[in-house]
C-alpha cells in the first residue's frame, strides 16, 4: 500500500516534532509544507525533505488527503475551515480550536462534507499510557474511585520567543496549553467527564520574559495561573487537578489513580514512555512493564539531558489508517471538543461558583494493540 500523503499548514516549533514523526513512518507521507512566511516554510522543507508551498497549493492538491493544521491557536478555526473546504480530512495541534464555540462550527463542517477531523494530544497512544490503561481495565487496582494530577511549574514562558498569547494572555494559561494532556489521558483511563470545577488564581500579575528577542520584557498576565479543580467522570471517579505557572518546586506525581484494590502511578501525559507503578492492596510499589506496547521507547534527548519518548505524529498515523480500512481513529474530534469543553468549564466553574456540566459525547478511545511498532495502526 502507498503512503497516504498529507500536508503540513504551519511551520512553528512544533512542526519540528511533527515532522521527524513522519519521517519514521512507512504508513505516511508529507509531501509539502506551507506557511504565511515564506521562508519558514522553505527552511523546514529544506531540513526534512519535503516541498514548500502555498497554503492555496497545498490545498488544491489531490494527493493530498489530509492535512495537519500547527498554525496558532487563535486561527485553528479559520485554518480548518479552509482545508474541510477543500476537501480534506484535518488533523489539528491543540486545542482544537481557541474556543469550545468554534469546535462545533468545525465538527458541523466536516461532518456536512463525511470528512474526519483528529486533534491532538496523541501521547496517550504510548507504550506508558496504554500499559496504565491495560492494568486498569484487568482490574489490578479495582473500581477507580479517585485520583489527582498535577502541572506545576514557574511559568513556561522560556519557552517562547512571544510568549504573550500561550502564556499569559486571553486564550491561554496553564490550564488551556497544558490540560488537554491530562484531560485526554484521563478519559483513556477512565471515560468520558461528566462535570467539572474549580477556582482559579493569578497571584503574579506581571511577568518577566526570560528568552528570546523580547527578554525583559514585561508581560501584563491577563488569565489565571493557578488552578485547583475537580473532575467527575461518568464512570463514577473523581479526580483532583491542580495547574499553575506559579511554582518554583514541589514533590507531587503527574498523575495518580486511586482504586477499590489498589493505586496506580502513570508518567508525564506529555511524553509516550515512563515508567507506572502499581501498589495492589497490602503491597509495595511495583513497575509496570511496559514493553509490549510501541512508542515507549525513548528517542529524543532534552535540554536538561533526560531522554523522553516523544512520537508525536502517531495520530495523525492512526488516523490516516483508520480512513484507510474505515475505522474509528484515536485522537479523534469528539474526544479533542470534550476536552475543551471541560477546559473552558474550570474557569466558567470559578467565575460562577458551581459545577459545569460537560455536554458533549465522547467515547473513551480503543486500545492501541500490542506490537513493536506504527504497523499496529494498519488494521
Amino acid at each position: 500500500m502507498e503512503p497516504v500523503k498529507i500536508g503540513i499548514i504551519g511551520a512553528g516549533n512544533i512542526s519540528n516534532s511533527y515532522l521527524r514523526g513522519a519521517a519514521r513512518s512507512k504508513l505516511i507521507k508529507v509531501k509539502a509544507i506551507a506557511d504565511i512566511r515564506t521562508e519558514a516554510a522553505q527552511a523546514k522543507a529544506k531540513a526534512f525533505g519535503v516541498e514548500a508551498v502555498t497554503v492555496d497549493e497545498l490545498l488544491s492538491d489531490p494527493e493530498i488527503e489530509l492535512a495537519v493544521n500547527l498554525t496558532l491557536p487563535m486561527v485553528h478555526a479559520d485554518v480548518s475551515h479552509q482545508i474541510i473546504s477543500a476537501g480534506k480530512h484535518v488533523y489539528s495541534e491543540k486545542p482544537l480550536t481557541a474556543t469550545f464555540a468554534e469546535a462545533g462550527l468545525v465538527m458541523e463542517a466536516a461532518r456536512a462534507k463525511n470528512l474526519r477531523v483528529g486533534g491532538a494530544p496523541d501521547t496517550f497512544l504510548g507504550a506508558a499510557h496504554q500499559a496504565a490503561r491495560a492494568v486498569i481495565d484487568a482490574g489490578r487496582i479495582g473500581k477507580p474511585v479517585g485520583g489527582a494530577v498535577t502541572f506545576m511549574t514557574r511559568s513556561s514562558a522560556h519557552r517562547y520567543a512571544n510568549p504573550s498569547f500561550f502564556i499569559f494572555k486571553q486564550g491561554g494559561g496553564p490550564m488551556l496549553d497544558m490540560g488537554a494532556y491530562y484531560l485526554t489521558q484521563l478519559i483513556n483511563l477512565l471515560g468520558p467527564i461528566k462535570r467539572v470545577s474549580a477556582i482559579s488564581t493569578n497571584g503574579i500579575p506581571q511577568r518577566e520574559v526570560v528568552q528570546g528577542p523580547l527578554t525583559g520584557a514585561v508581560i501584563d498576565v491577563e488569565v489565571p495561573t493557578f488552578y485547583n479543580g475537580v473532575l467527575e467522570f461518568l464512570g463514577g471517579a473523581n479526580v483532583a487537578i491542580s495547574m499553575s505557572w506559579e511554582v518554583h518546586r514541589h514533590r507531587r506525581s503527574h498523575m495518580e489513580i486511586y482504586g477499590t484494590e489498589g493505586s496506580l502511578v502513570i508518567p508525564d501525559p506529555n511524553f509516550f514512555g515512563g515508567t507506572p507503578q502499581i501498589a495492589e492492596a497490602g503491597g509495595d510499589w511495583e513497575n509496570v512493564d511496559i514493553s509490549a506496547y510501541p512508542f515507549g521507547t525513548p528517542n529524543r534527548v532534552m535540554d536538561d539531558g533526560r531522554s523522553e519518548a516523544d512520537y508525536r505524529m502517531i495520530g495523525v498515523v492512526d488516523m490516516a489508517m483508520a480512513i484507510r480500512h474505515s475505522r474509528p481513529h484515536r485522537a479523534n474530534g469528539d474526544m479533542a471538543m470534550h476536552v475543551l469543553e471541560a477546559l473552558e468549564g474550570f474557569e466558567q466553574s470559578s467565575v460562577e461558583g458551581q459545577h459545569v456540566a460537560i455536554t458533549t459525547p465522547c467515547a473513551r478511545p480503543a486500545v492501541v494493540p500490542q506490537g513493536a511498532d506504527e504497523e499496529v495502526f494498519d488494521a
